[in-house]
């Protein structure tokens, strides 16, 4: 069966409402309240990459999809992973424009109506059920005028829903991502795109695995 916006697998709704009840209610058995919970902080390593991305293709309006709360949006003198010090993610970034949705969290949970120059996605996609990730990038790229970033882990969370799922509902090898990314980007032809797919590999001369990042950029 085919997937959609309109027309979203069972298990889709079922994750929408675990993750709406973990917004609400945390998670009490990890010592995790609700306000420390998916507060949107894995957006923050990623600043400087979609800082230059913006730079490159002149975006003043950006989505934050799957934002979680987004907490971030509304602080200043944030610091951040690299060193840098932004005054607030707008300024940073060099945008006059940023709307979180979250399909999970009640006060981001209205889908944006019209497209933004920039559509950006953190440590999101993996928590979607396989079967609707397609639908989900490509409505992505329908909302993105010049861009779109994204990052996706593709193996196991910390974190287990109340469930007992793995908290990363797709976990799939980057060339599966890439191949996914390729054939939607050909309907989107105008849209330039920045993926990066984080695995682990098991080292020979390790007894660690080793984290790998793979790149699928447009052009």
């Amino acid at each position: 069966m085919d997937y959609s916006r309109t027309n979203p697998s069972q298990r889709y709704k079922d994750l929408v409402a675990t993750y709406s009840n973990m917004h609400r209610d945390g998670l009490p058995d990890m010592g995790i309240p609700a306000d420390e919970l998916y507060v949107g902080a894995s957006l923050l390593k990623h600043l400087p990459t979609v800082r230059r991305l913006v730079q490159r293709t002149g975006a003043t309006t950006l989505i934050d999809y799957g934002a979680g709360k987004g907490k971030y949006y509304g602080k200043r003198d944030i610091d951040l992973p690299n060193g840098d010090t932004a005054p607030s993610i707008a300024e940073y970034l060099g945008v006059t424009e940023i709307r979180c949705y979250d399909p999970a969290y009640p006060p981001n949970s209205t889908l944006p109506q019209k497209s933004r120059d920039a559509v950006i996605s953190t440590d999101a996609l993996e928590h979607c059920p396989e079967e609707d990730i397609e639908w989900i990038v490509d409505e992505m790229f329908g909302l993105a005028n010049k861009f779109v970033f994204a990052n996706v882990a593709s193996y196991p969370a910390r974190k287990t829903l109340p469930t007992g799922e793995n908290a990363h509902a797709t976990q799939r090898p980057a060339g599966w991502w890439t191949g996914l990314l390729e054939q939607v980007a050909r309907r989107h032809p105008g849209t330039q795109y920045h993926f990066e797919i984080e695995q682990y590999e098991s080292s020979l001369t390790s007894l660690f695995r080793q984290r790998k990042r793979t790149r699928v950029v447009s052009g």
